[in-house]
């Protein structure tokens, strides 16, 4: 399994626009092949940040995913209302049922 996690920051003046943004990405990339998680979270500490949590069942899957032109689309729009560098890490694990 791959685990994907990034945030990304906007301003005050940006954050509804952003929030729709990634509300809108998350809802689509959940219908792709492979997803098996995507959210978006809000910062408690900082309101205006957005922390993305992905699992995705490969890394071909998360490689077709980054092609998808409304994924191509959502980088370059956030981006642009960012007020620092957006920030991605990915991970690769076992996936692991026992607790």
């Amino acid at each position: 399994m791959i685990i994907v996690t990034g945030s990304v920051t906007a301003s005050p003046e940006t954050d509804a626009e952003m929030a729709e943004h990634c509300l809108a990405h998350v809802q689509r990339s959940r219908l792709e092949d492979g997803c098996l998680l995507h959210s978006v979270h809000r910062d408690l500490e900082n309101h205006h940040r957005f922390v993305f949590v992905e699992h995705w069942r490969s890394r071909a899957a998360l490689d077709q995913h980054f092609q998808v032109p409304d994924s191509i689309g959502f980088v370059q729009t956030i981006r642009a209302l960012a007020v620092d560098a957006t920030k991605m890490q990915i991970f690769e694990t076992a996936r692991s049922d026992d607790r």
